[in-house]
């Protein structure tokens, strides 16, 4: 590999480990100065020199510009410069099946540079599934962490639906708010283990880093800009799966809800986004699938009632049919004049009803079967 791009990785990695994931002044300082460049500011402790200004001015405590406080996160980024592993860390952690990727890679998506500024330095991933490929038709399914009954049946019954059509839920993409070796919540390992053998783990925190508070907030971004359109399935009116939905809108991507019991808090933030924020209401794969594959790929068949033997008739058969009586029997005239067709029509029709069971003479006339 050339040795620029290795340093330019390593220096990208470095990074990581030095600023906190979405940190919008590193992201403004990377597009005027390439990773290696910034990195050897922090190592200096001040702001780089910037290629094609006169002399080479450097950007001072003014940052970047418009990006004031440039200088005092150089000495927060600085301070850190210990957190930064040795070459044999990395190595443990990629023995232990951890890959790095960085923007450029094959398996890098791509859908991230949305993000901006804000987009991650570095992902690490887990498991059998390539993330690039994995997102290509991905569906984000979000809710509140306490789920009810309701919202755990509905989130179970849409992510089956939507991977036997095919879309990224079956091969599932885990996105963590710690580092895939710490894997909070730690009673979660069972489940982390069966994502990594069929899907794959992502985070942008280093593998043995802690969630914090924030870190949930700032993970949603990457959630959002992974999948093709985000589904909120149950959300209190300040949850953070809330979070994950603005960052869908404010993206432009497709962002839907499911409605639930108005009596319910745990659904108040889905009626919110609904009203509030032209949330489109979903009640299932096909509605989701309707609007973010508007082509209609996988819609599979339309949704209809049950099926009722009525459904078969001919409109002129059905008026005779709902013109006989339930009990007491009406005469062939009577039934024609009711249903408004002619004695004829309305003696064939009779005729072809009791032949399929639907009605029977009786002392009057013709009545419906009771079994019918």
């Amino acid at each position: 590999m050339d040795a620029t791009i290795d340093r330019e990785r390593f220096a990208r990695i470095a990074l990581s480990f030095v600023a906190e994931p979405g940190d919008p002044m590193l992201g403004a300082l990377l597009r005027a100065c390439t990773p290696a460049e910034a990195f050897s500011a922090v190592c200096d402790g001040r702001p780089p020199r910037l290629a094609g200004e006169p002399g080479h001015r450097p950007a001072g405590k003014a940052g970047q510009p418009g990006k004031p406080g440039l200088g005092r996160a150089i000495e927060r980024w600085a301070a850190r410069l210990g957190r930064v592993p040795a070459d044999s860390r990395l190595a443990e952690w990629e023995r232990a099946g951890l890959r790095l990727l960085c923007p450029g890679d094959p398996e890098w998506p791509t859908q991230l540079d949305v993000l901006g500024d804000g987009r991650p330095l570095v992902l690490w991933v887990q498991g059998s599934a390539d993330l690039r490929f994995a997102c290509l038709r991905s569906v984000s399914v979000v809710g509140a962490r306490a789920a009810t009954g309701y919202g755990q049946h509905v989130a179970i019954q849409m992510a089956a639906a939507l991977a036997e059509r095919g879309w990224a839920v079956g091969v599932t993409v885990a996105v963590l708010a710690s580092g895939l070796s710490y894997g909070y919540p730690k009673g979660h390992h069972e489940l982390f283990a069966a994502i990594t053998g069929q899907g794959v783990m992502v985070s942008e925190w280093p593998p043995d880093r802690a969630p914090t508070r924030p870190g949930f907030l700032v993970r949603n971004r990457v959630i959002a800009a992974l999948s093709g359109g985000t589904v909120v399935v149950e959300a209190a009116l300040r949850s953070g799966a809330l979070s994950t939905a603005r960052h869908a809108r404010d993206l432009c991507r497709p962002l839907m809800a499911v409605p639930g019991p108005v009596t319910s808090d745990l659904s108040a933030g889905c009626h919110e986004i609904i009203r509030e924020w032209g949330a489109v209401c979903v009640t299932g794969a096909r509605d989701i699938i309707e609007v973010v594959s508007p082509s209609g790929e996988g819609l599979g068949p339309r949704r209809r009632g049950p099926a009722c033997p009525r459904d078969s008739l001919d409109p002129v058969t059905r008026a005779v049919l709902e013109a006989v009586p339930a009990r007491t029997g009406s005469g062939p005239a009577a039934v024609a004049v009711t249903a408004g067709v002619d004695l004829n029509t309305a003696i064939g029709c009779l005729g072809a009803l009791a032949a399929a069971g639907f009605v029977e003479r009786c002392v009057r006339g013709w009545r419906l079967r009771k079994d019918a």
